[in-house]
């Protein structure tokens, strides 16, 4: 059997899909290495909203994804951007989103970790109102039994004169945490409001600021995670983390190389790629606990190709990509996504995205998943 799909150029091209997926099993956490999935929502395709309506979420397919990459043994980062978090997912929907998530973790025994931001601020904000703001979602985490992750805020971007605003808000909300923290620092790839975060442009300047926060307050960091697509800078960032601080890798560019890690060091992981990856990076992670990083890498290079097709510019429209490669694995039944977000990324993206897809073997059914292709490319017109 063949599928014909269009390439960059437009023109047909046939492809002759697997018949079957690899063969991964579910397993028990991860020895050697900290990884989270940063996970996507499921949305309720019948209800009768618009692009601007608050999120309307299908609970049940949502919460059973979330079972899916807990039996993996994967830890679930929860309401992070991978969630549609400040596009298309409202604070309302995020905070329930949260508690949902962290009582099916408990049930369960899953690792969680809940994204803490400042996204019900609707407009501009003064540095007490971002405070105000990251305080009243900092609460709700730490009731719900989750760890916490402090979130890059826009209105935090939009209201700091300079690196000190940076360090008295983030030094502030430390101070008060309960339990460690993750510092999280978005780059502006991923959301171009967040240009010139931690007071500077100048990505040494800003580092320098991030680093100051998290020596000011060791015992209140648990981890950073870094998103800037820059291995170089993570590295770097990484040997200059005081001692028991961990890096979380955010880079889905340059993830098989940053959890390796070298004779100074690694990263741990919460990435967005490790949604539809996820039952691969597993058995990948599982085999490093084995102490074999080559094996390791043997299994997660190939997945490079297809998660820098996820993330090309413009970035912030990675969700598309992932929320599809779920709907081809049978994860959910349709789709459609919060805010009408299907429709950021061009059909032959997805063609692409398929075939990678299917290359890896990551579909569990790789006849239904060819069958859903069909179907979207017989919507756009093509015929098989």
């Amino acid at each position: 059997m063949t599928i014909q799909l269009p390439g960059a150029d437009g023109a047909l091209r046939t492809y002759e899909p697997r018949t079957e997926p690899l063969a991964l099993t579910t397993g028990a956490p991860f020895t050697s290495r900290t990884v989270f999935s940063a996970a996507h929502v499921v949305a309720d395709p019948f209800a009768d909203t618009t692009p601007d309506s608050p999120a309307a979420i299908d609970w049940d397919a949502t919460l059973a994804f979330r079972r899916h990459l807990w039996s993996h043994g994967l830890g679930v980062a929860e309401a992070m951007d991978t969630a549609q978090r400040g596009m298309g997912l409202d604070w309302a929907g995020a905070a329930e989103l949260i508690r949902r998530s962290a009582a099916e973790a408990k049930s369960v025994g899953g690792l969680i970790a809940c994204g803490v931001g400042t996204d019900q601020l609707t407009g501009p904000a003064d540095l007490a109102e971002v405070r105000a703001a990251y305080e009243e979602q900092l609460a709700l985490v730490e009731a719900s039994g989750a760890r916490a992750i402090l979130m890059a805020s826009r209105a935090l971007a939009a209201a700091a004169a300079g690196p000190e605003d940076y360090l008295d808000v983030y030094g502030h909300l430390l101070r008060q945490s309960s339990e460690p923290v993750v510092l999280h620092w978005l780059g502006p790839m991923f959301d171009p409001a967040l240009e010139g975060y931690w007071g500077s442009s100048d990505l040494d300047a800003a580092t320098d600021t991030f680093l100051e926060v998290v020596a000011a307050h060791p015992d209140k960091v648990e981890g950073i995670k870094v998103s800037l697509l820059d291995a170089g800078r993570e590295i770097d960032i990484r040997r200059r983390l005081p001692q028991g601080v961990r890096c979380y890798t955010g880079d889905d560019f340059n993830y098989p190389e940053l959890i390796a890690g070298d004779e100074k060091g690694f990263s741990h992981a919460l990435l967005g790629i490790f949604d539809p990856l996820g039952p691969l990076a597993a058995e990948a992670v599982r085999v490093l606990d084995t102490g074999n990083t080559a094996g390791f890498r043997e299994l997660l290079d190939p997945t490079v190709e297809l998660s820098r097709h996820l993330f090309r510019t413009p970035t912030r429209f990675y969700k598309t990509g992932v929320v599809f490669l779920a709907w081809l694995a049978g994860h959910q039944s349709h789709f459609t996504m919060v805010g009408g977000l299907q429709s950021a990324r061009s059909l032959p993206h997805f063609a692409r995205a398929y075939e990678l897809a299917d290359g890896l073997g990551l579909f569990p059914d790789p006849k239904l998943a060819e069958e859903r292709m069909k179907n979207l490319l017989a919507l756009y017109g093509v015929t098989q």
